[in-house]
């Protein structure tokens, strides 16, 4: 297995006697979208800015493509794009000048190299028009081809759909999962649309004041439960709930309109269908509620607070 495009290693930030980052160790795959979710106020953005250089570790230390971000700067910055909150841009120049000015700062960047990324992004119709005639979704778009001029091997995008419509948020969306698979970039978004995340990312980093919850793998958390909240829609709701809560076994249940929901097991399920029958209750379906992302991650932080 190839190693980590990303390594931390217990990254600390401490502001005076305040621990702001506490011993924070992940990894990020090459060629993943990688989630870093946490309520407002968890760290994430301290982490990202220690990630890219813009603040001092404290302690412990970041690899990217094995260089050291406080030894070895200049050789593990140059694989990095990044956007740390706000793409900013000369609004007053076109997208095209405003990449060709980026590309005078960097080494190498050819003419050709600039159209590829714009063709990236999507945004040939209008590279030549101003950028104060851009909506936030195509800034957003510019600024994410500024951050590929120089092929890094990592892109790193501090909450990329704030501000963004729904239509702005799939396109960022679809276009990173393709950056991911086509390009072999890997992509780290930090962001708090839970929702969002899980539909754009392979695997997420969870972290809750300075520490770090859990790694997993998106499909891992939404399949691992093997209880899960079931639903049956019945004739007659209290007479349902009447005779599961007389089962010598006991199977507590909430009542919704026209339903009763339980915690079951798959075998479960089918001894609490052949209860109700016995029972002379009508069922009219029995759907299982999936636990959305925002649901897990609830239950991981404990936390009510979603940003």
């Amino acid at each position: 297995m190839s190693e980590p495009i990303v390594q931390l290693h217990n990254v600390t930030k401490r502001i005076g006697s305040k621990t702001i980052i506490d011993k924070l160790s992940f990894e990020v795959p090459r060629g993943e979208v990688f989630g870093f979710l946490g309520p407002n106020g968890a760290g994430k953005t301290t982490t990202i800015r220690m990630m890219v250089g813009l603040m001092s570790i404290t302690e412990g230390d970041v690899l990217i493509g094995g260089y050291s971000i406080t030894d070895h700067f200049e050789k593990a910055i140059k694989q990095v794009g990044a956007i740390v909150e706000n793409p900013e841009m000369y609004k007053y120049l076109s997208g095209w000048n405003n990449l060709k000015h980026f590309a005078r700062m960097v080494p190498g960047i050819t003419k050709h190299r600039i159209q590829e990324v714009v063709a990236l992004v999507g945004l040939q119709n209008r590279i030549h028009d101003k950028v104060k005639t851009y909506s936030l979704g195509m800034r957003q778009r510019l600024g994410v081809a500024q951050a590929l001029l120089h092929k890094p091997a990592l892109l790193i995008l501090d909450e990329p759909t704030n501000g963004l419509d729904p239509a702005g948020i799939r396109e960022l969306r679809d276009y990173l999962r393709r950056l991911a698979k086509e390009e072999g970039i890997s992509v780290v978004v930090s962001s708090h649309l839970l929702s969002e995340m899980e539909l754009m990312c392979d695997r997420v980093a969870i972290i809750q004041n300075g520490r770090l919850v859990d790694v997993r793998l998106i499909k891992d958390i939404m399949q691992e439960e093997q209880r899960s909240s079931v639903v049956f829609e019945v004739s007659d709701v209290e007479e349902a709930r009447q005779a599961l809560s007389q089962n010598p076994g006991g199977f507590p249940a909430e009542v919704q309109q026209g339903g009763i929901i339980l915690q079951l097991d798959r075998e479960e399920i089918a001894e609490v269908t052949a209860l109700l029958v016995h029972a002379g209750i009508k069922i009219y379906a029995i759907k299982p509620v999936a636990k959305s992302l925002e649901d897990k991650f609830l239950e991981m932080t404990g936390s009510d607070q979603i940003a």
